[in-house]
């Protein structure tokens, strides 16, 4: 019998997520070359638990990405991407990328993860928040996987 208090490990690729997260708010504020980022946050921190090659994906591709990324969370915001909390916006970041670049992943993973991500990192309400805008992004970015079977 399963032990009620072991937990799950995290998975590699939650491991890349948590890690993206803190490279992309490094790099929203800060700037700079997201190659440079990604490199400077291996160096010095322990990657060992993450899927290293989904980590540097996040780090670089999302900064190439971040004009349509935030195009459309846009219409799901109260205020510009550029106003929402630096953690919150790297996190919905990360799960408009999934959700739009990322099909193989499901939608109610990347969904999920970001919730999880903003639990961890983000404002006391910060997950609800980001749970909101990504399943609204998720419905129109992936209208197929809401349809209702007939």
């Amino acid at each position: 019998m399963r032990n009620p208090t072991h937990k799950k490990l995290p998975s590699k690729r939650v491991w890349s997520r948590r890690c993206a997260a803190q490279a992309l708010y490094e790099w929203q504020l800060a700037g700079g070359e997201p190659a440079r980022i990604a490199a400077e946050f291996l160096a010095h921190q322990d990657l060992g638990k993450a899927d290293l090659a989904y980590f540097r994906e996040l780090v670089e591709k999302i900064p190439l990405h971040v004009t349509e990324i935030d195009a459309a969370l846009a219409p799901f915001l109260d205020r510009p991407p550029a106003q929402v909390d630096p953690v919150e916006c790297a996190i919905l970041r990360i799960g408009g990328y999934e959700l739009m670049q990322r099909p193989d992943i499901n939608h109610r993973v990347a969904i999920n993860e970001a919730v999880e991500l903003a639990k961890i990192f983000g404002a006391e309400q910060g997950h609800r928040f980001v749970n909101g805008v990504l399943d609204k992004l998720a419905r129109a970015v992936r209208p197929n996987e809401f349809a209702v079977p007939t």
